[in-house]
């Protein structure tokens, strides 16, 4: 055997997945072992790198299976990764904001000298009530 080829239990505990997350993946078909013996998967330094970018981009991406295939097939003639990239970019920047709204509110009702800032502050009532102009 190539000293190079890792087997599939040691590719899942360097990355911390299951070796059922690695079937799963190959099923899907975005892995692929580069060889295997007895029915024991092994994978080269290619694989090993693909596995750790599909890792990756779940963990900080947030990137859903789907889109990492797509990305990882990079562009066809149906699919460009860019546009699937463009758009979780997108996604992440209102999750972004919407965070920063949620930060500024929590932030403002901690240092509220209300007892009950949700009934009691002025400026959450200002904002309720511009809200609700809005959406009439």
């Amino acid at each position: 055997m190539e000293p190079r080829l890792l087997p599939i239990g040691t590719v899942a505990e360097r990355f911390e997945v299951a070796v059922s997350t690695l079937h799963y993946w190959e099923r899907r078909g975005i892995i692929q072992p580069t060889e295997r013996r007895s029915g024991r998967r092994y994978y080269d330094a290619d694989e090993v790198y693909r596995i750790s970018l599909i890792v990756i981009w779940q963990e900080t991406g947030l990137m859903s299976l789907d889109e990492i295939a797509a990305v990882l097939a990079g562009r066809t003639g149906s699919t460009d990764w860019r546009d699937i990239v463009g758009s979780r970019l997108a996604e992440i920047d209102t999750q972004i904001r919407r965070l920063a709204d949620a930060r500024e509110y929590l932030g403002h009702m901690l240092a509220c000298p209300r007892d009950n800032p949700a009934r009691d502050c002025p400026e959450l009532r200002t904002e309720v009530d511009m809200r609700h102009a809005e959406r009439h």
